[in-house]
């Protein structure tokens, strides 16, 4: 395929290209919920590479279009960050963007800016190519994935209307294909007691004993949750224990255990909440809290915190696609696999069922550790990737 020499060729040419914009991204610390100068600096990327229009939705994501197929592609990337931890654990800054040894070092340069930089790149490459197949692609930089992912895409989708026929996912990958993960769901128990002084305990009934019998309990349900051959096994931890008591000598009458939920295939919200409500019984709330912040646009776009689980077989056509590109610009096989975190695709396959495949510059072992770095060997082939999937995907559609 003549045209995959090409956009390898390109991809090389923009080597530097690519590292020196997210160099500059990674420059600029953007937690979720203060995305806004980083956004303005994509969108200024994004018009400098040629891209065929480029706006900010009403959620403050960024989208990029070229071509005007009749088809949809959206290539994502969020462009939030978890923030640095400890400082002094980086060798260093973790906000310096330094381009040194290969690597572009600093906070996001995995999780996920990598992706992003390689995005414009593509989009760069594609114009240059004078690219008009079947294919509208939308770049998508988009926010606040870190606090509740897939939250920017139920607004895109639901709100905005964009709905895309395939989505490329660009967290990292270490540069395989991959083609699903777990889901997840957070969960609130609220135990109720009685309070009595604590001289005598036999007054009251303690929360705190409730709660804790309870993640006792949960511990071992997470022993036995169901597994699947591809994604493994579901999973349960209490993470979070608070009490309310009228005073340090006092029975406390309120307790809340919070609780990560990982979901396999076939684990929905409705039975990891079955499940424990054969534990704590009938009496405890349980509660799917509800994520409610305000984007750096000031909107509120409220969503559960419910992330279905996905995943998509070895021979749909966009995995095989996905495949065929990475075989065709590196001449050799794509590794297939899949996340253990979860990503924007709990919205964009779970919710909504759009076929949805992963491929990203960086390995994850290093997001949200310290002394994140992201090799520009892979922003090259992650761009390259980006601009061939479409002509591939077409052909094989067409197939």
């Amino acid at each position: 395929m003549e045209i995959a020499r090409e956009i390898r060729e390109l991809a090389k040419k923009y080597r530097e290209y690519t590292a020196e914009n997210l160099s500059e991204i990674v420059k600029i610390p953007s937690l979720s919920g203060q995305e806004g100068p980083v956004i303005e600096k994509l969108k200024q990327q994004a018009e400098e590479a040629g891209f065929d229009e480029v706006w900010v939705d009403g959620l403050g994501n960024l989208i990029g279009r070229v071509g005007d197929g009749s088809k949809k592609l959206a290539i994502d990337a969020h462009i939030d960050v978890v923030d640095t931890g400890d400082p002094s654990q980086w060798k260093y800054p973790p906000f310096s963007g330094l381009i040194k040894d290969g690597m572009v070092h600093g906070r996001g340069s995995v999780d996920q800016k990598g992706g992003a930089a390689s995005m414009i790149t593509a989009g760069r490459i594609l114009k240059e190519l004078g690219y008009d197949g079947d294919f509208t692609v939308y770049f998508t930089f988009t926010i606040m994935e870190e606090d509740c992912d897939g939250m920017c895409w139920l607004y895109i989708i639901e709100r905005e209307k964009l709905v895309p026929d395939f989505v490329i996912l660009t967290e990292p990958t270490n540069l395989g294909v991959y083609r699903g993960h777990r889901g997840r769901m957070e969960m609130e128990i609220h135990f109720k007691g009685v309070s009595a002084h604590a001289s005598a305990p036999e007054r009251g009934d303690n929360a705190i004993l409730k709660a804790a019998r309870a993640a006792l309990e949960i511990a071992e349900l997470n022993e036995r949750l169901k597994v699947d051959e591809f994604l493994g096994k579901g999973s349960v931890a209490p993470t979070i224990i608070e009490s309310k008591s009228p005073s340090q000598c006092a029975i406390p009458d309120f307790c809340r255990l919070y609780l990560d939920r990982r979901l396999t295939w076939g684990e929905t919200k409705d039975s990891a909440i079955k499940e424990v409500r054969e534990i704590v019984g009938e009496e405890p709330e349980i509660i799917v809290p509800i994520y409610s912040k305000k984007s750096y646009k000031g909107t509120v776009f409220e969503q559960e915190k419910y992330f279905p689980t996905w995943k998509y077989s070895e021979d749909h056509p966009l995995v095989q696609a996905g495949a065929e590109t990475y075989e065709l610009l590196f001449d050799e096989k794509a590794r297939i696999g899949k996340w253990t975190f979860s990503t924007n695709g709990v919205a964009i396959a779970g919710r909504h069922g759009i076929p949805s495949i992963g491929f990203g510059p960086g390995n994850e072992i290093y997001a949200h550790a310290p002394n994140e770095a992201t090799p520009i060997d892979h922003l090259e082939k992650a761009s390259a990737f980006y601009a061939l999937m479409p002509y591939v995907l077409s052909r094989k559609l067409s197939e």
